[in-house]
């Protein structure tokens, strides 16, 4: 063991958190239930962390796959066709439909390739199993996904193409099987990402002046919601670049997505917002080389649980969200995320929190997943025009092949930052039984800002073979180390206050 590195580690925190100044908790606050004020050492945070791990089990009791009735019906009783031409949206409309109609059930999807000219739209106590060697793939003409329906977009709420499945306020819907699920996004996404900056611009200024939802209006440019086929007037007719998701449920509960093999996102692959009791069990989630085509990112969410799947994405393979800045400030957080026994695999973040995350985040839960490869691998990232918080998150139990930038990092300006200046309260994060083979850059980047310190980070039991550097903290309070080795020599940290 050096003796200098361990020196140097414990003067650099001393000096890093001694420049910040702390605010004591809000005690009574939502969530502070477990943690008010407490002295951080290591007793007290096993002690905290068992408490955690406690509460995810009365959490996972909560989260169950819908039921269905027993009616079953195939596709191609409605004249579905498998020949990878024929466009299958009007079959799977009546399909759904005539389910419904009877009170719901299943709809099979038998093998062939169903190539589908606009977006699947869900109805209640509908479940849909797409077998294997069966293939639904959609078009990729952005023109065919209207009406314009209302989503989130990068945190924001608007009017914009549909999702390429999507259901509003819906109960009880699953997909599921052994089948493929193709978005065929490389097609339009890419040059579509060049154009929309004047778009995600109008939208963030929108969100931040708190614009009424029903006046942003993106996609085509036409908004027509009570129906008399003239636009509601805050549309321009003009053409709108904001990708859509492929799977994005709104305002949804009791969803089960299992076993299913999903591609070529023209946006972030499954995005689930403002739902409650998710299930995504045992999918695979993959690129085809799309940019922003996140894995699985569950969005003001509550009682979610990932779990099984195999996620290999050019951007974040698992990114939980809550919302961008003040349009999230008064909207749901999410809470009781559950992700377990996992394999992930990103050009970016394997498993995140933010940036959108103004809505708050809280009671995450993640182990026993396997990190292929990461740009990071563990990130929680946000800048100064959030707000909000991310607190109350247990990890354990992770294998890190390898990751270019740093095994735990702490980002407070992403980028995008706009000008504001509200500060996320990080707190109460709980990392132990962590093995990591390499990192380029950094083990451990933990910066906060200086008028609201990082606070309470356990780090326990982790190795890192080998890393370029050990670690850069700042502005933090109470970042504990324990038993945690970089290049076999020990790194010795204590709780210091402020």
């Amino acid at each position: 063991m050096e003796k200098r590195k361990i020196i140097q580690i414990f003067i650099l925190l001393f000096v890093s958190v001694a420049c910040g100044s702390l605010e004591k908790m809000n005690s009574g606050k939502k969530g502070d239930d477990i943690f008010i004020d407490a002295e951080f050492n290591i007793e007290n945070a096993r002690q905290q962390e068992a408490n955690g791990w406690a509460k995810m089990a009365e959490i996972i009791v909560r989260i169950n796959p819908p039921s269905f009735p027993d009616n079953i019906v195939e596709l191609t009783e409605f004249g579905g066709k498998g020949d990878g031409k024929t466009d299958n949206l009007p079959f799977f409309e009546k399909a759904i439909i005539s389910l419904a109609e009877k009170g719901g059930g299943k709809l099979v999807v038998s093998p062939g390739t169903y190539w589908v000219d606009g977006p699947i739209v869900m109805k209640s106590n509908i479940h849909i199993e797409i077998q294997q060697n069966a293939i639904i793939r959609f078009s990729s003409n952005p023109a065919s996904y209207t009406p314009l329906v209302k989503q989130r977009w990068e945190g924001t709420v608007c009017y914009n193409y549909s999702p390429l499945i999507n259901g509003h306020n819906l109960t009880n819907i699953a997909l599921t099987g052994e089948g493929t699920i193709d978005g065929a996004g490389g097609d339009w996404s890419r040059s579509w990402k060049e154009k929309q900056e004047p778009d995600k611009a109008i939208l963030r200024k929108m969100g931040h002046d708190r614009i009424p939802d029903e006046q942003r209006v993106f996609g085509n440019g036409f908004l027509d919601l009570d129906g008399d086929g003239k636009d509601d007037g805050y549309g321009d007719g003009e053409p709108h670049y904001l990708r859509p998701s492929l799977i994005q449920f709104y305002e949804c509960e009791n969803i089960l997505l299992e076993g299913l093999t999903i591609t070529g996102s023209p946006f972030w692959t499954v995005h689930p917002v403002f739902c409650k009791n998710v299930i995504g069990r045992n999918l695979t989630i993959t690129s085809d080389g799309s940019p922003n085509d996140d894995g699985f990112d569950p969005e003001s969410c509550e009682d979610v649980l990932i779990e099984g799947c195999i996620i290999n994405t050019r951007d974040d393979a698992i990114s939980v969200k809550a919302g961008r800045d003040q349009d999230a400030w008064n909207r749901p957080p999410s809470r009781n995320i559950i992700v377990r026994n996992n394999t992930l695999i990103s050009g970016a973040n394997a498993f995140c929190i933010g940036s959108e995350m103004s809505g708050g985040v809280e009671n995450v839960f993640v182990e026993n997943n396997t990190i292929v490869k990461g740009g990071n691998a563990l990130k929680f990232k946000s800048n100064l025009d959030r707000g909000g918080f991310i607190r109350s998150v247990f990890i354990r139990n992770i294998n890190v092949s390898s990751c270019k930038q740093s095994l735990v990092d702490f980002t407070t300006d992403y980028h995008g930052y706009r000008g504001g200046n509200y500060p996320v309260d990080f707190r109460d994060i709980y990392i132990s039984g962590v093995t990591c083979e390499n990192v380029g850059r950094m083990a451990f980047e933990i910066v906060g800002v200086e008028s609201k310190p990082i606070q309470r980070v356990y780090l326990n039991n982790i190795q890192v073979q080998k890393a370029d550097r050990t670690s850069n903290i700042k502005y933090a309070k109470d970042i504990l180390f324990h038993e945690v080795t970089v290049d076999g020599d020990l790194v010795v940290a204590e709780a210091f206050p402020l």
